[in-house]
């Protein structure tokens, strides 16, 4: 799973962005300003791209990108942001960005230009997640079980991926919904049944197996 940071200093669109990449198959790290993006960069964790906005409190933006494009000359960079005009365009180019998008972004374009960064840098060649038997396709979203396919929803997918592309990482219910469930209208036990749904599905797979973390969540054991 390819993992992407995203840093926006607008809590509320920080979410919305980190939910939406997640329930499209990408796994999302939001940070709020640009010492905590230094702090997930450069604290053993790898990204495939970052998404960030200018205007942030302390070092802006175009600081940032200049310090990780001095860091890293492969690693992706897309500024999101309200400005529109062309100097802050050419500075973010000066920076090293990749892509520019302004606010207000439409979702799905912006999951196209990702899917287009991605290729360019690369890393996109496939998004295939094998586990034994089980083969799963982020692109068609379907899950194929020794070649025969297991219907799933988008959500059954989405749930799936994330757990066995992190094997052994504990997601508490909360992490889930918060990803995969828009605010609202949904308790943490929501998860519980979605979880019984996949248990169900791939009972006859004998390669992982879903596991209840007692008080916190799931993961994804494999054998």
């Amino acid at each position: 799973m390819f993992r992407i940071l995203v840093v926006e200093d607008d809590a509320r669109l920080n979410r919305v962005l980190c939910a939406h990449l997640g329930r499209s198959g990408y796994e999302a790290v939001g940070c709020l300003d640009a010492n905590a993006a230094y702090d997930a960069l450069y604290g053993g964790t790898w990204f495939d791209l970052v998404i960030s906005d200018i205007m942030l409190p302390g070092t802006d933006g175009f600081e940032l990108a200049r310090t990780i494009r001095a860091q890293n000359r492969e690693l992706p960079i897309l500024f999101l942001s309200a400005r529109d005009d062309f100097p802050a365009k050419r500075e973010g180019f000066a920076a090293g960005i990749d892509d520019y998008m302004v606010k207000p972004a439409d979702l799905e374009e912006l999951l196209l230009r990702i899917g287009a960064l991605l290729r360019r840098a690369g890393i996109a060649a496939s998004r295939r997640l094998e586990v034994g038997a089980l083969c799963l396709d982020a692109d068609e979203r379907t899950a194929y079980l020794r070649g025969e396919e297991v219907p799933l929803t988008v959500r059954e997918f989405s749930l799936l991926y994330k757990l066995l592309a992190c094997p052994r990482r504990t997601f508490t219910r909360s992490q889930l919904m918060d990803e995969f469930w828009e605010s609202g209208g949904s308790g943490p036990r929501t998860v519980d049944v979605y979880i019984t749904k996949l248990r169900s599905k791939f009972a006859a797979c004998e390669d992982f197996e879903i596991v209840t973390v007692h008080g916190l969540g799931y993961k994804a054991v494999l054998k």
